[in-house]
């Protein structure tokens, strides 16, 4: 994970018990670590319900000056109660058409993966999202069409299931991933953090459907022919 950024103090609302808070950094992709700035002035806010665009922030990496997306800085409270940490100098995203225009020159020369340990099912689709922007894809965002299990993810020319549950995908998983990306002109991808059926791979192979097994720390590792290709050629 990296470096920590600067700690802060944050009261819970509810139970106003008082936390000591450092955001956990993330790989850019040229290897340094990034972490969102924290507002010392500011006042966590309680999540109550999850929205894609309100989970991700800007940061400008220091190294390098890339701008991404990364996970919003977030604390559990042992109350129940889930706390957004508030951020300083958020950036607005950087243009599509900028960030485009990077994708070849970072897949030739890109650095090993840099994963991140997964604890929960938001850590298993934050993994996902930073192996497909390692892959080369950009503007990652929440599926249109949600699938019947996991979360699915999007980018331009991919669509992406991440399946964080303790069951194997099943061949039905897979083949509605596959019908969905059709039917948006896509290629498709899946991770999986219990694996996946027999019949189920069988499927994928035919389908031309890469499968890749996300371990606990957080590397996504191929199952098939199909995500060996694109693990070492990218998008």
């Amino acid at each position: 994970m990296g470096l920590m950024s600067e700690s802060v103090s944050v009261r819970c609302p509810t139970c106003r018990r008082e936390h000591v808070y450092a955001a956990p950094s993330y790989p850019c992709v040229c290897g340094a670590p990034v972490a969102p700035p924290l507002d010392q002035r500011g006042v966590a806010t309680v999540v109550t319900h999850r929205v894609w665009d309100e989970d991700w922030i800007a940061v400008r990496c220091a190294a390098c000056g890339r701008l991404d997306e990364w996970p919003y800085p977030e604390l559990g409270c042992p109350c129940g109660t889930l706390l957004r940490i508030p951020v300083a100098g958020e950036e607005p995203t950087a243009e599509p058409a900028a960030r485009t225009a990077k994708v070849g020159a970072e897949v030739e020369g890109r650095p090993a993966f840099q994963p991140v340990t997964i604890r929960t099912a938001r850590d298993a689709v934050t993994a996902a999202a930073l192996y497909l922007r390692w892959l080369g894809y950009r503007d990652i965002r929440r599926a249109d069409q949600r699938p019947p299990s996991g979360i699915g993810l999007a980018a331009r020319g991919i669509l992406a299931q991440v399946d964080p549950t303790v069951r194997p995908a099943s061949l039905r998983d897979v083949e509605c991933l596959w019908l969905t990306a059709m039917t948006e002109t896509a290629e498709c991808v899946y991770f999986s953090l219990a694996g996946y059926a027999d019949d189920a791979r069988a499927r994928a192979d035919a389908l031309g459907v890469p499968l890749f097994v996300l371990d606990l720390t957080g590397t996504p590792q191929p199952v098939n022919d199909l995500a060996d290709q694109l693990d070492a050629a990218g998008s």
